[in-house]
């Protein structure tokens, strides 16, 4: 007998939505948390990844908790991008929203200039079209003592007490009564079946080992529900390593390679500007420890499903059993990537030493939060060294999956130009490697297996995606001032030499590059390729309007850095500016961004003798008309 709609209806009415939109997983995270802590006090919930859900639906909820991340400078998570899109349409109306409850958690980095840029437009927008925030957006940052966590749980517990004074029947048994954690516990939210045929993960002999691969991608990423991006489950296309040279030279702190790649199927077409997004591959000697510390049969044939949704779909039926190793390669992150708090706590259940489970229990509570922000995040501990930690737990093959965090690709802007280089992909790498506050030295998982490559082996096969970046390909009728210290430099190495191509068939704007490096002699990265476009008219040539400056930060007893270079040429930038010319800035994004915003401001009000409030409205008016962007990261 169907449910009637008034009960129906009554129902909805005390379903808490969390809708979440995560980059990097921290978002996932803070959201399933916010569920389970709901769960446990008898809430009903719907926990989505934001692109999982139908924006033209949201008017008929009657309460939703958006948990969302701000990614680069202000950037919008890729799977917000529709449901984003989806808002700002003009035939929404002021009442869109009226009656719906929501609440705003957003993740950011106040050392970024746009820090939590995508909360805060969310939560404003959720308003301007009649939405009721039944509590102050949130804020997390991840430059506080225990990361975002700090905003995070006072945040929730105000979160209960507002929800349960707007309707109580959302915690039909009290606020403060809590399911026990036990029960909680017992339930991983995936289902795992194990195969005995030998032949079924053969299904796909027939094809091409290129296609096979990628299928294989595709199968186990659609078993990941809410982890991936649906524009990431299957790779665009394969790139081969065709040179990898340094840049640096040897034994001066820094590695930064330059690597050339040409396509092995299909070439994509991309611009200048773009991002190419890269699936590393994980160490085989972490991925052989993991396995073995967890007694896990590599050559097991397994099928993961959501025990939550039933896939009984034509994507669900098309996905095929994978061997047990090559799913955690592929899907599972045990080498590189931090566990979340939630997984100190399960772990704490299955903890046979009682001392390893005290303080699993310590690290999973309030009081412990700082602690483990210290043993854990600061220490970019990895899933592999805590579970060799505490050598008493054997967690169920459920938990892992559910737990350890996904494999994510890498974003590296492009540094070639498709008219320069015709087949071919370059990527300006620096290798990350660095120190813990406890001295314990770590690399970056993609960076180095990149830099390990060498062009001569046969078979490596590189699984990617193509990406629009956030610096939008200029024209050549377009001045343009780049700013572009260390590897922010890579791409203006596809800018300037598209330009070039394009001065032989048409007349060009001229360029003004700032490019900043430590020393001349240890980073100065592509430094015959600019001194090649600064001589016989090229495009970065005095005599075709343009420069090229350097700032050689630690050779010289005072630092120098691009903002210097960049006051120095005072008259000639105004003068570009005054042409119509934009403005292009890559790099870190620690102080850089700012302190070249701020000298372009000092030379505004400066050179053109106007208030420096005058200067700040100009430039945001740059940057509104398409004119000022920014590609930053950490």
């Amino acid at each position: 007998m169907n449910q009637p709609m008034d009960e129906v209806e009554e129902q909805q009415q005390h379903n808490l939505l969390i809708l979440y939109a995560t980059q990097t997983g921290n978002a996932m995270d803070a959201a399933e948390r916010i569920a389970r802590e709901a769960e446990r006090r008898g809430c009903t919930v719907s926990l989505l990844s934001i692109d999982q859900f139908d924006p033209s639906l949201l008017s008929k909820e009657s309460t939703v908790i958006f948990v969302v991340s701000t990614a680069g400078q202000g950037d919008t998570p890729d799977s917000m991008k529709g449901f984003w899109r989806f808002l700002l349409r003009r035939n929404i109306s002021s009442h869109w929203l009226e009656g719906v409850q929501y609440a705003v958690f957003g993740l950011g980095d106040s050392g970024y200039q746009k820090y939590n840029f995508v909360a805060k437009k969310l939560d404003k927008r959720l308003a301007d079209v009649g939405g009721t925030p039944i509590i102050e957006r949130g804020l997390g940052d991840d430059q506080h003592p225990s990361g975002y966590e700090g905003a995070l749980d006072p945040w929730i517990s105000s979160l209960w007490t507002v929800l349960n004074r707007a309707n109580s029947k959302f915690f039909p048994n009290g606020l403060d009564s809590l399911t026990p954690d036990t029960k909680v516990v017992d339930q991983p939210k995936v289902r795992i079946t194990y195969y005995d045929d030998d032949n079924v993960h053969q299904q796909f002999s027939a094809t091409s080992d290129l296609e096979s691969m990628a299928l294989q991608i595709e199968g186990v990423r659609l078993m990941y529900p809410g982890r991936f991006a649906r524009d990431k489950m299957r790779p665009q296309c394969w790139l081969k390593m065709i040179k990898n040279c340094p840049l640096t030279r040897v034994g001066c702190g820094k590695d930064v390679r330059h690597l050339e790649f040409e396509f092995l199927d299909t070439a994509i077409e991309y611009k200048v500007g773009d991002v190419l997004e890269i699936l590393p591959a994980q160490n085989p000697v972490a991925i052989d420890k993991f396995i073995h510390r967890c007694n896990l049969d590599p050559e097991a044939l397994i099928m993961v499903e959501s025990r939550e949704t039933k896939l009984h779909t034509a994507a669900y039926a098309s996905k095929a059993p994978i061997k047990l190793k090559r799913f955690v390669e592929l899907t599972m992150d045990i080498g590189s990537a931090s566990p979340r708090r939630y997984f100190f706590e399960v772990m704490s259940f299955y903890a046979a030493a009682e001392h390893e489970k005290e303080r699993l229990q310590y690290f999973a509570s309030a009081e412990g939060r700082d602690d483990l922000y210290q043993y854990n995040q600061k220490e970019r501990r990895t899933v592999l060294e805590v579970l060799e930690d505490f050598p008493s737990v054997q967690m169920p093959f459920e938990w892992l999956v559910q737990l350890v965090p996904p494999l994510k690709t890498r974003a590296f802007s492009i540094s070639s130009s498709p008219s320069a280089h015709h087949n071919q992909v370059h990527l300006t790498v620096n290798v990350a490697i660095w120190q813990t506050p406890f001295k314990r030295k770590r690399a970056g998982l993609c960076s180095k297996w990149l830099a390990g490559l060498d062009p001569q082996q046969a078979g490596v096969h590189i699984p990617v995606w193509f990406q629009k970046g956030s610096l939008p390909p200029p024209k050549p009728s377009l001045p343009l001032i780049l700013v572009g210290p260390g590897t922010g430099c890579a791409p203006f190495r596809g800018f300037i030499a598209e330009r070039a191509i394009e001065s032989k068939i048409c007349p060009t704007a001229p360029i003004l590059f700032f490019f900043g490096c430590r020393s001349k002699d240890d980073d100065f990265l592509y430094k015959e390729f600019w001194a090649y476009h600064t001589k016989n008219d090229g495009v970065l040539s005095e005599k075709k309007g343009g420069g090229f400056y350097v700032a050689f930060s630690r050779d010289q007893p005072q630092k120098v850095y691009v903002q210097h270079k960049i006051k120095d040429q005072s008259k000639k930038i105004l003068d570009l500016l005054n042409q119509g010319a934009a403005i292009y800035v890559a790099g870190s994004s620690t102080k850089m961004p700012s302190d070249v915003m701020s000298a372009f401001e000092e030379i505004i009000s400066k050179e053109g003798a106007v208030p420096r409030e005058s200067a700040v409205t100009w430039l945001r008016t740059l940057e509104k008309a398409g004119k000022y962007w920014v590609e930053a990261w950490s």
